[in-house]
């Protein structure tokens, strides 16, 4: 092979690794600023928001004319500001497990969404888990998540379901004039360890909770809890003023907030419930739920 020929071959060797790296280099800067549009792009709630109510609960309420006040104060809102749909029903205050549960579930199938995160409240966790086991709802729930609910029961309904023996006897009154009470005897500590022995976790739904205490002092706990506060501190230990901490826990735990029961859903200047929220939509954001 003569030198000019050589020369030729040196001279296309270097070209083509030229173009190579120009290339490479082309390639990576096209990489990285896909990556920071990507990093711009805040992760979103793949399914809409369910907020179930406790006992005693309601979506809204108005009273005399005045401004409505949700059940969850100020929550929508921040949840819908994060980019999340949001939705709120109403079911039966003060009835049964199950009835509340049938509730929920016709109201989550009328929404026509393909599924949804319930974050329940209080007694609403038990309406949640048992509408998705028992009622045919596992297909629309991607999560429950849970704040403050007595999976385990409270001394508190122990208490006043047999208040001198004289709860039946008002039990039997309060149906006979159209109260349907059912839901405080749902939440015994007996009555649970029966439910979960019949309400299974169903696979492929995500549950989570949050668990909440409070010091029992005024700063923290409403005036009105601190009775209950201190009753069931003697009898079960730390609690949020009605439901002990041991009991709250169901599925991952994924935290601890200091705020009484009413605290946890806006009621009181004391815990900052739409942040909370927001964080727990986070949570449900980075799990691509």
């Amino acid at each position: 092979m003569d030198g000019r020929r050589l020369l030729w071959i040196g001279i296309a060797l270097a070209v083509a690794l030229l173009v190579g790296a120009a290339a490479y280099v082309a390639f990576r800067l096209r990489n990285r600023r896909l990556e920071k549009r990507v990093k711009k792009i805040p992760p979103r709630l793949r399914h809409p928001v369910v907020l179930a109510h406790g006992i005693l609960g309601f979506d809204k309420v108005g009273v005399g004319g005045l401004a409505e006040a949700a059940y969850f104060r100020g929550v929508a809102p921040r949840l819908t500001k994060l980019g999340a749909k949001v939705y709120a029903f109403q079911v039966r205050p003060s009835a049964s497990v199950a009835a509340r549960a049938e509730d929920l579930r016709l109201a989550v199938q009328a929404l026509g969404e393909e599924r949804v995160n319930v974050i329940a409240h209080s007694m609403g966790g038990l309406d949640a888990r048992y509408a998705v086991a028992k009622l045919g709802l596992a297909d629309k729930v991607a999560s429950i998540t849970t704040i403050g609910t007595p999976h385990h029961g409270t001394p508190l309904a122990d208490l006043g379901t047999n208040l001198w023996g004289l709860a039946p006897a008002a039990r039997r009154l309060l149906e006979a004039m159209g109260v349907d009470v059912s839901g405080f005897f749902d939440l015994t500590t007996e009555r649970m360890r029966q439910f979960n022995a019949e309400v299974p976790d169903v696979r492929g739904i995500f549950y989570g909770s949050y668990v909440a205490r409070t010091s029992g002092g005024l700063a923290t706990t409403h005036p009105l809890l601190v009775p209950t506060w201190k009753l069931i501190r003697e009898r079960a230990g730390d609690n949020d003023g009605l439901v002990p901490v041991h009991s709250q826990q169901w599925g991952e735990r994924l935290g601890e907030i200091e705020a009484d029961h009413w605290a946890q859903i806006g009621w009181s200047r004391a815990f900052d419930a739409p942040a909370f929220y927001e964080a727990l939509v986070r949570e449900l954001m980075q799990r691509g739920l």
